[in-house]
C-alpha cells in the first residue's frame, strides 16, 4: 500500500471516527484499532525488506550479527510501544499510555546494555596503559 492510499484511508477513517465518537465512542476506538492494524499489516513487507538489507550490510561489513538483532529488537519495542500507547490515548487512557511508554524505555535500556558494554570495551582497548 502506497502512501497516498494510506493517507486516503486515514482521512476516510478520521471522518468515520468523528461521526462515531459522538454516537458510539466504543465503536470509534475499535475502528481506530482496526485502522492501525491494517496499516501495520500492509507495512510488514516493507519492514521485512529493511531487515533483509540490514542483514546483508551486516554480513558484508563482517559485523557481529548480535548487534543488528539487538538494534532491531530495540526498534521493535519502540514501534510496538508507540502503537500501543496511541491506541490507549485514542481510548482516552493517557495514564495507561504513559505506563506503556515508561515500560518501553526501561526495556530499551536493558536491551542496549550489551551494546554499551561492547563500545566501552572497545574504547578501553584503544586507550594506552
Amino acid at each position: 500500500m502506497e502512501i497516498a492510499q494510506i493517507i486516503g484511508l486515514a482521512l476516510l477513517t478520521t471522518i468515520f471516527l468523528l461521526i462515531l465518537r459522538q454516537e458510539k465512542p466504543v465503536m470509534a476506538v475499535l475502528l481506530s484499532i482496526v485502522f492501525a492494524v491494517v496499516v501495520f499489516t500492509f507495512l510488514m513487507d516493507k519492514m521485512a525488506s529493511i531487515v533483509e538489507v540490514l542483514k546483508e550490510l551486516t554480513r558484508r561489513a563482517e559485523i557481529n550479527y548480535f548487534f543488528l538483532t539487538t538494534i532491531l529488537k530495540i526498534l521493535g519495542v519502540a514501534y510496538l510501544a508507540e502503537f500501543a500507547a496511541s491506541i490507549c490515548i485514542d481510548a482516552g487512557e493517557q495514564a495507561v499510555a504513559k505506563k506503556v511508554e515508561f515500560a518501553a524505555k526501561i526495556i530499551i535500556g536493558v536491551l542496549a546494555i550489551p551494546i554499551i558494554v561492547a563500545i566501552l570495551e572497545s574504547l578501553l582497548e584503544l586507550m594506552p596503559g
